[in-house]
């Protein structure tokens, strides 16, 4: 059974930090791209951040670059996301997908190219 599950969400203070974990089973994560998305209430979901299968050559939204990282360890079937400096419009609900294509500048928002999707974690940052 594929799943894709997030965790390390939760409510932080602006300028504080949040380390997202996205857990992978059922797949052969070392196959697949990783990317981020988040969904604010009112709004269209938003690609912030991907990660490639082999080089692990990473791309970021304008929105996060500079303050998030996005990692993987295939090892512990594990995707990351850091989130530094957090702002009040970084709250949303964060989700982890996985897809077979070239993570670009391009396709990191681009959600028909994931396969799998996780079920999301809250992220609230306060002012």
């Amino acid at each position: 059974q594929v799943q894709l599950v997030e965790s390390g969400g939760g409510m932080v203070q602006t300028g504080g930090s949040l380390r997202l974990s996205c857990t992978a089973s059922g797949f052969p994560m070392d196959a697949y791209a990783f990317g981020w998305f988040r969904q604010a209430p009112g709004k269209e979901r938003e690609g912030i951040s991907c990660i490639a299968i082999h080089d692990y050559t990473t791309h970021y939204a304008e929105s996060v670059e500079g303050r998030f990282t996005i990692s993987r360890d295939n090892a512990k079937n594990t995707a990351y996301l850091q989130m530094n400096s957090l702002k009040p419009e970084d709250t949303a609900v964060y989700y982890c997908a996985a897809g077979r294509f070239t993570c670009r500048a391009r396709t990191l928002s681009r959600g028909n190219y994931y396969d799998y999707w996780g079920r999301g974690t809250q992220v609230t940052v306060s002012s």
